[in-house]
């Protein structure tokens, strides 16, 4: 008799790899990795790949972590405390293990996995779901794990179209009529075009679904390889499709959807420009990703807050926000913003003003300042009178400012204008 999606979700298991330090995103990753940088006002990147296990039906869990895991791994402490093994839930946080030398460091991905493959075990699962923790997304896995055992595919990966030009830093294939996987190639640096869209790539979502035994079967050979990066993407799958046992699924068959949406949404947030624009189209009045569906939640850990505050009211100096979204513990102290997000506990003083800007928790704008298209660090104080977002060559001199105009400032850049 063949189970339903339920079913297999609960006899799986997610292993989430989060221990990137996302380096094209500067400075907001020199004290913290890629998966633990906030987003949307109260969550982090990695409570959507956790968030889409847990209403998948999928509840155990293991993440390991390595780059710079402490903020990452207080995050999971806090907000993902809730699992109950009486009721056969686990969320193992696995970080790389130094305790004989620096080899062991997890070399790949796939040796993340493999050096982690009893206690993967002891839980008995009979599928694998193998997820990158640094996406944001939603997507329930048991379509694709439903999918994966209804083909008989050795591995299934998960799909979706990109811009061409985009493509070099994904894994990328080329499918036929069926799904199966003809080709895969690791970020290459001249991306295959899709048949049908010559200036679209089919890019990997680093999502896997295999059978637990197969994986281990696998893993276990590929450790003995002296030749292999021990990497899912250089080594693993590439091996599965020349076997031709690799199917896609592609993205728009799973995803989730609250009916506000176009079309799937799926971001990588790894550069300043992409994780700014990711946020501040939060703002927007139909916005491409609808993080208000509470069929859907995106767990977290949220901090005991009061209410956002506005103050003020005088021409010039009143507290207000327009197409913003202001998380709890702010106070916008007749301070005027437009098109911003602003976490926990951001304060505004009297007279500045912001506009396209990404407020990490804690951050504070002195009186008199104008910022516009920025991304302020968490904690940072930014001081009175600062102005960034009119002189490009000027903030390009102080602060790390991208192509598009975005400027990321954190104190030492602060602290260094003396």
């Amino acid at each position: 008799m063949k189970e339903d999606r339920f079913s297999l979700a609960q006899q799986s298991m997610a292993f989430i790899l989060a221990g990137g330090r996302g380096s094209r995103l500067k400075e907001m990753t020199d004290i913290r990795a890629k998966p633990a940088v906030y987003f949307g006002g109260k969550t982090r990147i990695i409570d959507f790949a956790l968030s889409n296990a847990v209403n998948s039906g999928i509840r155990r869990i293991g993440v390991a972590t390595q780059y710079k895991a402490h903020s990452l791994i207080r995050h999971m402490q806090r907000g993902w405390s809730f699992f109950r093994a009486e009721r056969n839930e686990s969320l193992d946080i696995l970080p790389a293990s130094q305790q004989l030398n620096e080899d062991n460091w997890y070399k790949g991905t796939a040796d993340a996995v493999t050096q982690n493959i009893e206690i993967i075990r002891g839980y008995g699962p009979k599928y694998v779901v193998i997820l990158a923790g640094d996406h944001i997304y939603k997507q329930d896995y048991s379509f694709m794990i439903e999918e994966h055992v209804n083909s008989g595919a050795k591995v299934t990966v998960g799909c979706i179209a990109v811009p061409r030009a985009e493509a070099s830093g994904f894994g990328v294939m080329a499918v036929d009529k069926d799904d199966k996987v003809l080709e895969f190639v690791e970020k290459p640096a001249d991306p295959p075009a899709m048949p049908n869209d010559p200036d679209k790539s089919l890019a990997s979502m680093g999502i896997y679904v295999f059978e637990a035994e197969y994986l281990y079967e696998i893993l276990q050979k590929d450790a003995e390889n002296p030749d292999s990066s021990n990497d899912f993407g250089n080594d693993i799958i590439p091996g599965i499709v020349a076997a031709g046992g690799a199917r896609a699924h592609p993205f728009s068959r799973s995803c989730v959807m609250s009916g506000l949406e176009d079309e799937p949404y799926w971001r990588d947030v790894g550069t300043i420009d992409a994780y700014w624009q990711a946020n501040i189209d939060l703002t927007d009045f139909k916005p491409e990703l609808d993080i208000f569906a509470t069929d859907w939640p995106i767990w977290t850990y949220s901090e005991l807050t009061p209410p956002a505050k506005f103050i003020h009211n005088e021409e010039g100096r009143r507290g207000q926000a327009v197409s913003s979204m202001v998380a709890g513990g702010c106070i916008i102290s007749g301070s005027s913003l437009y098109r911003c997000l602003l976490f926990t506990g951001v304060k505004t003083h009297s007279f500045s003003q912001l506009e396209g800007v990404v407020a990490l928790p804690y951050a504070e704008v002195g009186r008199r300042a104008f910022i516009k298209n920025a991304i302020i660090d968490r904690g940072v104080k930014i001081p009175e009178g600062l102005i960034v977002g009119e002189d490009p060559e000027f903030d390009a001199k102080r602060f790390r400012r991208t192509d598009a105009g975005i400027c990321l400032i954190t104190q030492d850049m602060i602290d260094a204008l003396g």
